[in-house]
């Protein structure tokens, strides 16, 4: 929600939040749209961790947060010169969005650089760090 309107909204799926460091590119957002899309996290109907967001039908939410680019390895205030600048930052959000949308997956975005207040209902103990470099998940 930003200013009092809901901006991005799903249903069953799946909310990412991407912290976008200087030295991502387009390789590094493909491998993460693919890992997204296609990772087993839905449940089947047994209620285990089978089918993809893509085979399950689900949707994504892509949220930008620079802040998890913090570093707070020093003082008490957290560092964020980790964060890429939003001229590199934004496109590469946007192609997320776009590389998710264009498999068939329903996607919908936060707006970018606001201050938004993100409801979550976390069906389920799952919460996964994904990191991508060079073109790769780790």
């Amino acid at each position: 929600m930003e200013d009092g309107v809901v901006r991005g909204e799903i249903g069953s799926g799946l909310l990412v939040l991407v912290g976008v460091a200087p030295g991502d590119e387009s390789a590094d957002v493909d491998a993460l749209a693919d890992k997204l899309v296609n990772i087993r996290l839905m449940a089947d109907t047994e209620g285990k961790m089978n089918r993809s967001v893509l085979e399950s039908g689900a949707s994504i939410l892509v949220v930008s947060q620079f802040t998890l680019q913090a570093d707070i390895r020093k003082g008490r205030r957290p560092s964020f010169t980790s964060a890429a600048e939003p001229d590199l930052a934004e496109p590469l959000i946007e192609r997320l969005a776009d590389r998710i949308s264009e498999v068939g997956v329903p996607v919908s975005t936060g707006v970018f650089g606001a201050h938004m207040e993100v409801a979550l209902v976390n069906d389920g103990p799952v919460t996964l760090v994904i990191d991508v470099a060079n073109g790769k998940v780790a």
